[in-house]
């Protein structure tokens, strides 16, 4: 059965509000599904879940059914699940837990990622007194080049921190090939998969990282960050980052258990994901393996249209318009600032992103120009948007 784009418009009420929304990288539009497991757990569930008695009960068993949720999604562990207010926190609190020696070497970051999991690595090597590398962007198309990493990891590397695709130019990388230099060595491998995750059927192990990273909001859930361990056992040899020196397993990791009605929201978010497809059926798994291939497939469509549209105007640049990429595109447009491009969008009733913090982008060298714009396509993007977009571009010349 084809993705029916007309039902899934349906679970979201905000678009209903005449808007384009083209800022899917600043989260998406809320489910009504999701609105409502939040609403419900803001009412039942406003408690610590450190008790006996029975909210909080209720609190403590919707944490175990969140971490069930993402480990669901991730086809992994569920007490490998990490829960936290942000990945920032989260990559903190990795970087906090991990031992002394973890820090004799050198940690390798890349260009092409969110500052999430760039910043927190710079602060725990600059108190460590450890080596920081940088991967570098293919500055023509946006791309990361993974045959650098054959140059880059050596048997000093400890920590690899890198994305599975990019927030602005939409370039997925071959995590794959980084993963073998990382076993190679007895790396660390952390992933940040947040921008791939509402679109991309992904695997931990298919991946081939020790910890991945996701954000709800991307997909439609709350503003709240997991962090998935490949191996759960490896959490034990992490040094404790909890208030609570009573903690066990991946709540070790967490500084502060987060509100029940963001567990609540998370699970519906996720349930959300498995029911984009009408013809998906069998476990939550299953069904996310069959909703999110129907929604890349059809999110592919429309990015080629998105890029082809955007290619056909003259003063438009687009940034990697032959790479494989998730729904995410960056451009410029000549000799226009991007500021004023995002006003004649919004005047126009469409939400884009403009100066979005990225390293990526100001290596490529966007701040000479005015900076960029940064559009993604939401599960409920339609083509007839795209030709909105395209037209109030078209109205620069």
């Amino acid at each position: 059965m084809p993705y029916d784009i007309a039902s899934v418009r349906g679970l979201f009420p905000t678009l209903g509000d005449g808007w384009i929304h083209f800022d899917a990288q600043a989260g998406l539009q809320i489910p009504d599904a999701v609105a409502s497991a939040l609403s419900a757990g803001l009412r039942v569930l406003p408690v610590d879940p450190r008790g006996v008695y029975p909210q909080a009960v209720a609190v403590a068993e919707a944490r175990q059914t969140a971490r069930r949720a993402v480990a669901d999604l991730l086809d992994a562990s569920p007490d490998g699940v990490v829960f936290g207010p942000s990945r920032s926190a989260l990559v903190t609190a990795l970087v906090d837990a991990l031992p002394v020696t973890a820090w004799t070497g050198e940690v390798i970051c890349s260009r092409l990622d969110d500052e999430e999991n760039i910043v927190p690595w710079l602060r725990g090597a600059r108190r460590h007194g450890a080596r920081v590398r940088w991967a570098e962007l293919d500055v023509t198309d946006g791309t990361l080049p993974v045959w650098q990493y054959g140059d880059l990891v050596n048997g000093g590397t400890r920590v690899i921190a890198v994305s599975l695709a990019s927030s602005v130019t939409g370039a997925i990388v071959d995590v794959g090939q980084i993963a073998d230099h990382a076993r190679s060595v007895g790396a660390l491998l952390v992933v940040d998969a947040s921008s791939a995750a509402p679109y991309v059927r992904m695997s931990v192990a298919e991946i081939g990282a020790d910890v991945v990273l996701v954000s709800p909001e991307r997909w439609g859930g709350p503003r709240m960050a997991a962090m998935v361990f490949a191996d759960p056992g490896r959490i034990a040899d992490l040094q404790r980052v909890s208030m609570d020196p009573s903690t066990t397993g991946p709540a070790r990791l967490e500084p502060e258990p987060l509100a029940g009605p963001l567990l609540t929201g998370l699970v519906a978010s996720v349930e959300h994901l498995a029911n984009l497809d009408q013809a998906a059926t069998g476990k939550r798994r299953q069904r996310l393996t069959t909703s999110l291939d129907s929604a890349f497939e059809y999110a592919q469509r429309l990015t080629l249209y998105l890029v082809n549209s955007l290619a056909q105007l003259g003063r438009v640049r687009v940034i990697g318009e032959e790479v494989h990429r998730i729904p995410a595109v960056s451009f410029v447009v000549d000799g226009v600032p991007a500021e004023k491009v995002c006003r004649r969008l919004a005047d126009n009733g469409i939400s884009a992103l403009c100066d979005v913090p990225s390293r990526a982008l100001a290596h490529i060298g966007v701040n000479d120009v005015g900076g960029a714009v940064t559009v993604g396509l939401g599960p409920y993007a339609l083509p007839y948007e795209v030709d909105q977009l395209a037209r109030v571009l078209g109205s620069f010349g």
